[in-house]
């Protein structure tokens, strides 16, 4: 890892996500092929098992997005990558920091008392978590000094 680039990604809540959608991929594929043979004298044709995988694949793929959060921070500013949705944010608008106490994630504080939420940096992950939150404020302490002095509230 470069010392002005960090790439922050979530370990437990990416392997939770990568098990469960294999798991619920095979739950389904079971179900499917088990769903012909029924002793309710329901007839299930071969589409309805398609349906049935293919709901296992649209529960994976949402099981999934928990995989993606992504903190990536370097000279320029910081990008959150959270389930959803990506944003940039320049150092200048970056006020800290922080990891408050009883919540799954940390944040960036912006002004005007708005937050976003760094879900790449989770409780769960312990050690990995602090050492991600101390090289990002760290990255933020170094260019935010640089950084001229637009947006924020006084």
């Amino acid at each position: 890892m470069n010392a002005a680039v960090l790439q922050v990604r979530p370990r437990r809540a990416r392997v939770v996500a990568v098990v469960s959608a294999v798991v619920l991929i095979a739950v389904f594929t079971v179900i499917a092929v088990l769903l012909r043979e029924t002793p309710t004298g329901v007839y299930f044709r071969v589409s309805d098992q398609v349906a049935m995988v293919l709901l296992g694949v649209l529960l994976a793929g949402a099981a999934l997005l928990f995989a993606r959060p992504r903190v990536r921070a370097d000279v320029d500013g910081v990008e959150v990558r959270n389930l959803l949705g990506a944003r940039r944010l320049p150092w200048d608008l970056v006020l800290a920091v922080s990891f408050p106490d009883g919540t799954p994630w940390a944040r960036l504080e912006l002004p005007d008392d708005e937050y976003i939420a760094v879900m790449a940096i989770q409780a769960a992950d312990r050690q990995h978590a602090v050492r991600a939150l101390r090289e990002l404020r760290e990255l933020r302490a170094l260019h935010a000094e640089h950084a001229p002095d637009r947006g924020r509230s006084t």
